[in-house]
């Protein structure tokens, strides 16, 4: 009985030494690391800058007012068709200021003094006419008594003279009187406008191209100053895309450069091509607070007209121009990438380790990458790797 307690007493200290081991040896062992997959795969794969752009008519005109006068209200609203020719703006003259009591008083005054003078005048055309008269009978008077020997030659020039020179002051004394009476016109007329508002007739400001209206900056009537903006008139059917874009990026695009429209508020992508990449840029501040060089990039539409067509000019749309497109390539997610050295690494499962291979890397998107060489399609890569990987690490999907 005794040998019996003491082989029960050593079985059961050796199954706590067993569990013990057991115990510690799962306690210490080297944990798989919990990691994102991913896989190579094929398929088509593009490379595309996203930028945000704007639409705007092809062919806008800015209708400007001519000359300095007071528009009449105008009756168009935006969106309302015109055709070449058609009366957009009708501007009158400008109109007189409001006279006050004193300024009226002035102006009555000034009629008055017209008047006034008017009177002198003619009193002084009457008194000319008279002298005429009489330097004419004189001259005639004399010119008698020297055929008859009585007077000499001079007694006539003299005569003669006076009489050329009261026709002279006659003349001077009618223009004075005309004078007179066009200065107390203009008193009277000054007097009687501003009292009145004067009117004349309107400058029509006329359509130059057939479309439609797209924006007036004033619709109420007042004065305006010659080349002032009144109506912008095109054509909606004729859009046009800008997307303003950094130089860097710039560089990278061409006139030809394939460009897809999204999240622009209908259905489906809308297609266009760049048309114009202008050669010079602005500056820009960015939301950040940053100063930017930008360059305008304007796109053309290529989807057929009525896909687009309830676009308007200024309307918001999201560009992404192709720069790069294959429909079969080998690819891997960028996530997975890190840099070793001067080149690409990644790490592939195989077994369940993690191993850390050298991988070659063409075109590079957003989210992916072209494979050139260095892994399968089909193979299992490590997205997002951390710090805890290493060459041989037991790994696990999270």
């Amino acid at each position: 009985m005794k040998n019996v307690a003491e082989w029960r007493r050593r079985g059961l200290i050796g199954l706590i030494v067993v569990a013990l081991v057991v115990g510690l040896y799962l306690g210490f062992r080297p944990r798989p690391v919990l990691v994102e997959m991913g896989a190579v795969t094929r398929g088509p794969m593009r490379v595309a800058l996203e930028q945000e752009g704007r639409t705007r008519v092809v062919d806008r005109y800015v209708v400007s007012a001519p000359v300095a006068g007071y528009a009449r209200r105008i009756g168009l609203d935006a969106g309302d068709a015109v055709s070449p020719g058609m009366p957009l703006v009708a501007i009158e003259p400008a109109r007189a200021e409001v006279l006050d009591a004193r300024s009226r008083a002035a102006a009555e005054a000034r009629v008055a003094a017209a008047a006034s003078a008017v009177g002198a005048a003619e009193q002084r055309l009457r008194a000319a006419q008279v002298a005429a008269g009489l330097a004419g009978t004189a001259l005639k008077r004399a010119e008698a008594l020297r055929a008859a020997g009585h007077v000499s030659a001079a007694a006539v020039d003299e005569a003669r003279t006076a009489s050329d020179q009261a026709t002279f002051d006659q003349r001077s004394a009618a223009f004075g009187v005309a004078t007179a009476g066009h200065e107390l016109e203009a008193a009277r007329t000054a007097l009687g406008y501003a009292a009145a508002g004067g009117k004349g007739a309107p400058v029509l400001v006329r359509s130059p191209v057939a479309g439609q209206v797209l924006r007036i900056p004033r619709k109420s009537e007042g004065p305006v100053a010659a080349g002032q903006a009144l109506v912008e008139v095109g054509d909606p059917r004729g859009l046009e895309v800008e997307v303003d874009v950094l130089s860097a990026d710039a560089v990278r695009l061409r006139p030809g450069t394939r460009v897809l429209f999204e999240r622009w508020g209908g259905e489906g992508a809308l297609e266009g091509v760049v048309r114009v990449v202008e050669p010079s840029g602005f500056t820009k501040v960015s939301a950040l607070g940053v100063e930017e060089q930008r360059v305008w990039v304007i796109v053309a539409f290529t989807s057929p007209a009525a896909q687009w067509q309830r676009l308007g000019d200024a309307y918001r749309v999201e560009a992404r121009f192709v720069l790069w497109e294959a429909p079969d390539v080998l690819q891997i997610p960028a996530g997975s990438l890190f840099r070793d050295g001067a080149g690409w690494a990644a790490f592939v499962v195989e077994d369940g380790r993690a191993v850390k291979r050298q991988l070659k890397i063409g075109q590079q998107s957003g989210t992916v990458a072209e494979l050139l060489d260095g892994a399968r399609e089909g193979e299992q890569v490590i997205a997002h790797p951390d710090d805890r990987l290493r060459e041989g690490v037991r790994v696990e999907t999270r």
